[in-house]
């Protein structure tokens, strides 16, 4: 009986450290061919105190003089440097890179933290409070600011109160109008499914029916039937993902640069954020009417088969929106996340601003 019992204790330690590794959760450091840490390079996982609440977040950099890129991710708690670990971007070439976790979320994720706390006017807070460690750490006056998705709401809203702390705004896959951009993603899957006959989906998108309530509406964006179509038609996160579990979740496990309680937190700090003011409002902003102009430059970056923030949308948006400087970019490989689906179009789309950006601590240097 005790070799039995032993026998399955160790299968089950087996079992648990397959799918859930343990680790310290430390970053690898840069090295180049020789194996030698690149001097000047930065691998790091850090938190600071702001507005209360300890935020964690990764730097990277294969150069710390390099200009600085705040990047908000998705979800709204989804941490973006879970797509750049599966999908390498190459950005720590080009820039000093900050992967910052909303508070409630992820590193920053506390079973203490108040509800009312997570709300956009919070999170603008909070970015701004990271925006001016890193201003101050790696000595630039302005940095550059990218979201994607979800963070694209807390970006836009930020730069648009302070864009004096701001060199440009990259907008990938912003949010222009999502109730309505859910509402064009549901028609379409629902007549993509008719052209291929599944009768199952068919009948599933006919029970609910997207235009008959608020409630059905937000039900349907929150639903499984919605990850499911969207990434079953290649819609979805990526144009290959065919599951945000097994294409986000199982891997997540696995990332040993977080410790397996940070890796368990990603979760619940995922579950915790779905029920928060941040993650309802998101899905009533509407940019068209609430931020007509932005005193920054502005690039969207915009996968033609995007439907979790609809193509057609963000284009729209981008020709109503005044900036001193803006530019459209498509990317006809890629659905939701352009950088991580194009990673070279999108770096050399990201030189010129690179150059401008020389040529501006050149100017200032003097």
């Amino acid at each position: 009986m005790f070799m039995i019992v032993a026998i399955l204790l160790i299968f089950l330690v087996i079992t648990v450290c397959s799918i859930l590794p343990p680790s310290l959760g430390k970053t690898k450091q840069f090295a180049d061919e020789s194996g030698n840490i690149i001097q000047g390079s930065i691998s790091e996982k850090i938190f600071i105190d702001a507005n209360g609440t300890s935020l964690g977040m990764f730097i990277m950099a294969k150069n710390r003089n390099k200009p600085v890129l705040l990047f908000l991710g998705g979800g709204p708690a989804i941490p973006e440097y879970l797509l750049e670990i599966d999908n390498p971007s190459g950005l720590e070439n080009e820039f000093v890179v900050c992967y910052p976790s909303y508070r409630g979320t992820s590193l920053s994720y506390n079973r203490n933290t108040a509800i009312e706390s997570m709300t956009v006017e919070q999170y603008i807070d909070d970015v701004v409070e990271i925006t001016n460690y890193l201003r101050n750490r790696f000595g630039q006056e302005k940095i550059f600011l990218i979201g994607h998705s979800f963070g694209t709401y807390v970006a836009i809203n930020t730069v648009y109160r302070h864009p004096e702390l701001y060199h440009a705004y990259i907008a990938m896959a912003q949010i222009t109008n999502q109730n309505e951009s859910e509402i064009l993603a549901h028609n379409y899957m629902y007549e993509q499914y008719r052209a291929l006959g599944n009768a199952r989906m068919i009948k599933r998108f006919k029970e609910w029916p997207m235009v008959t309530s608020e409630d059905v509406r937000r039900y349907c964006t929150t639903s499984s039937l919605r990850d499911t179509a969207m990434h079953d038609l290649g819609f979805g996160t990526t144009r290959t993902m065919r599951s945000v579990i097994s294409g986000i979740f199982f891997p997540s496990l696995r990332h040993t640069v977080y410790t397996p309680a940070e890796r368990i937190n990603i979760w619940r700090g995922r579950a915790f954020a779905q029920t928060t003011p941040v993650a309802v409002s998101h899905l009533s902003f509407n940019a068209f009417s609430e931020i007509p102009e932005i005193n920054t430059p502005v690039y969207f970056f915009a996968g033609v088969y995007d439907y979790t923030c609809c193509y057609s949308l963000q284009k729209a948006y981008f020709e109503q929106i005044q900036s001193p400087l803006k530019a459209f970019y498509t990317f006809h490989n890629s659905a939701h996340s352009p950088l991580f689906e194009e990673p070279e179009k999108a770096i050399e789309l990201l030189t010129p601003l690179i150059s401008a950006w020389k040529e501006y601590m050149g100017r200032n240097n003097k």
